[in-house]
């Protein structure tokens, strides 16, 4: 059976096109398979393709499946905020001023504030301190030298983040990873940037070690330092975070902690429609 689907493809946490994190998205695919829509995202060869389908709950607007070239993802963060920008379009920008998204991990809430969305985190399924061979693995991978990790956790919402704080911005722009190195790990580095013309409070990179790549602009990596960092008290509960530097890209995302809540959120860029041929 060929089936003819609405595509969409956005940029995520850009202020303007083409400077945040691209995502495909495949409207009505509820009768894609799994195989289908794997094959599909390994062909786009973008961090993350979504597929929207009709809920299973009462409780969720939509249901999204999220899949990288090589694996479905439970959750992740640019994804959810552009799958729901592509649900608005589709259903005629309805006027809610929370969305509700039904994935592998749960119901996510996304609130709407004019152009700018944000999700809340999702718990944490994996956290506490690295230990010794897991930070040395990250200290070779990224060349960082010993004692250069100010702290360390994993902050794994789904995609098995280990999150690692450096002194400065300086030092985060100046990794260059060894993939194999990293033995496949997913790694995100933060730092502050401090001075003038400073354009955000945080730096980060996320390096992808399973798909040896890095990905511009990290929602949920984002998301899940933002919990280990304002709980520790390093981090404000309202900052601003800069990603895509390293990669020519200029992602925004602004954090805020609300009861306890850590909301990512963004802007949206609309950049091609059309159809999608299966």
């Amino acid at each position: 059976m060929s089936l003819s689907l609405q595509f969409e493809q956005v940029d995520v946490f850009a202020e303007r096109r083409y400077e945040g994190n691209a995502l495909a998205v495949v409207v009505d695919a509820d009768e894609l398979t799994t195989e289908q829509m794997q094959a599909f995202a390994r062909w786009t060869q973008l961090s993350e393709t979504t597929f929207l389908q009709r809920p299973s709950t009462p409780e969720a607007h939509y249901r999204v499946r999220i899949f990288t070239p090589l694996r479905e993802l439970p959750f992740a963060g640019h994804p959810t905020l552009g799958s729901c920008k592509v649900w608005l379009g589709q259903n005629g920008n309805p006027d809610h001023a929370e969305i509700v998204q039904e994935c592998s991990a749960g119901l996510i809430r996304i609130r709407r504030q004019g152009a700018h969305l944000a999700f809340s985190a999702p718990p944490l399924v994996r956290s506490g301190p690295l230990d010794g061979t897991t930070l040395g693995l990250i200290e070779r991978g990224l060349g960082l030298a010993p004692g250069q990790v100010q702290a360390s956790q994993w902050v794994d919402n789904g995609p098995g983040w280990a999150g690692v704080l450096l002194a400065s911005r300086e030092e985060v722009l100046a990794i260059k990873p060894d993939y194999p190195a990293l033995r496949g790990l997913n790694v995100g580095v933060i730092a502050p940037w401090v001075g003038a013309g400073a354009e955000a409070d945080v730096e980060v990179r996320a390096f992808m070690g399973e798909e040896c790549n890095e990905d511009a602009v990290t929602g949920s990596l984002n998301a899940s330092l933002a919990q280990w960092l304002t709980g520790a008290g390093v981090l404000s509960e309202r900052y601003t975070a800069s990603q895509g530097t390293a990669l020519g890209r200029r992602g925004r995302l602004s954090i805020e902690k609300v009861g306890g809540v850590v909301w990512v959120g963004g802007q949206v860029q609309q950049c091609v429609s059309g159809k999608v041929d299966f």
